[in-house]
């Protein structure tokens, strides 16, 4: 016997497409944006001084520990986000979330050699959370806008979460794009504050998610046009890989390459900043400015895709959006090293050529391949 479905997803089944689209575009970035609040705050601190196990800067270690459970977790997402049924998504997504939560505490109690461990924690829940708010949104007409939608979210959550990191450290009141929201905490160290960044935003993700979970699956006219979405079991994954192998291959060593490069400029920001002449107490926004201007560039491209309608002429445009921004990153980067851009022009083009490359990895590209080659499965 099936469950009624409950009142929103009866309201958005018959709602016109483009009210289903901003739903799923708002309450998707919003989720995805209040996730980064517990995954990137740590890099608004510096951790001066302090080393991990074998002398390595603390800050450096962070990162790598982070990374390496953000890493680990999509290979278990491998199976585990593509078998997840419907009904768990909204619960895993929040219990997830308080998992990372708590490693955030751990890591404030944690003796600085052992830190890392707190972050290594922190990232493996967290990088699941992607896999399960794209198939929300995987598979339907409107893909290409909902997922340049909730790429944008990242793109500015990871700017935006660095100036509220740093704002909590001071205790001043929270820039957010231009608007100073009241601070409800004192002044705190570099150690509590990643968990308390967190706390002030597990509220709203949780919220985001109950209203995400309410987007209907989609629609007949989706499934003809994109191709059906089932749960794809170790035989399909299996047969997939088999078929496209010697691509696949190729996409992932690009993927692990433009990675590496978009997570240094990303956790290392506010010195890389610092270094360009860009103090914090003169230019307190200047990180969320910059990624506002790389954000609105990465949406732009990806919706621009919307208006492809041939799923192979889809898949080759996309492929075109990933090769300009590589010739934007190296191109942007001579002309700094020449002296003919200053440094928040060359950080915020380097954002925008190494996001332009790397977001079509986590949305776009694999639904459009889906969509062309007629696979059943998941983007996932």
């Amino acid at each position: 016997m099936n469950r009624p479905q409950p009142i929103i997803t009866r309201w958005l089944s018959s709602a016109p497409a483009g009210v289903v689209s901003a739903y799923a575009i708002l309450f998707s970035f919003a989720t995805y944006f209040a996730m980064f609040a517990f995954r990137k705050p740590f890099a608004a601190a510096s951790y001066d001084g302090l080393h991990s196990i074998g002398g390595v800067n603390l800050k450096t270690a962070l990162v790598i520990g982070q990374i390496a459970g953000y890493g680990l977790a999509k290979f278990v997402g491998i199976k585990f986000c593509s078998e997840t049924p419907r009904r768990r998504r909204g619960l895993l997504l929040v219990a997830m979330i308080l998992v990372a939560e708590a490693s955030l505490v751990l890591f404030a109690v944690l003796p600085p050699p052992l830190k890392p461990l707190g972050m290594f924690l922190n990232g493996a829940p967290l990088g699941m959370v992607w896999g399960l708010v794209v198939w929300y949104l995987e598979g339907r007409r409107s893909s290409e806008l909902l997922l340049a939608g909730v790429s944008c979210s990242f793109i500015l959550a990871t700017g935006a979460v660095k100036d509220v990191g740093r704002a909590v450290l001071a205790g001043d009141s929270i820039p957010l794009w231009g608007v100073e929201l009241p601070n409800p905490l004192p002044a705190i160290d570099e150690n509590w504050m990643p968990a308390a960044v967190g706390l002030l935003f597990l509220a709203p993700f949780a919220v985001a998610v109950a209203l995400l979970d309410q987007l209907p699956e989609p629609d007949l006219r989706d499934q003809q046009q994109r191709s059906p979405r089932t749960t794809m079991d170790r035989r399909r994954r299996t047969a997939f890989m088999a078929r496209f192998l010697p691509g696949m291959a190729l996409l992932l060593a690009t993927y692990l390459c433009v990675t590496a490069f978009r997570d240094f400029r990303d956790n290392f920001m506010v010195e890389l900043f610092s270094e360009l002449g860009y103090s914090y107490q003169e230019h307190q926004t200047i990180i969320s400015q910059s990624e506002l201007a790389v954000g609105f560039g990465v949406a732009l491209a990806l919706a621009a895709l919307y208006f492809v309608r041939d799923n192979a002429r889809g898949l080759a445009a996309v492929f075109g959006v990933m090769i300009t921004g590589l010739l934007l990153l190296g191109g942007s980067t001579w002309l700094h090293s020449h002296g003919r851009l200053s440094g928040f022009a060359w950080m915020t083009l380097i954002g925008l050529g190494s996001y332009l490359a790397y977001v079509p990895f986590g949305s776009v590209l694999f639904d459009r391949m889906m969509a062309s080659t007629r696979t059943v499965g998941t983007a996932v």
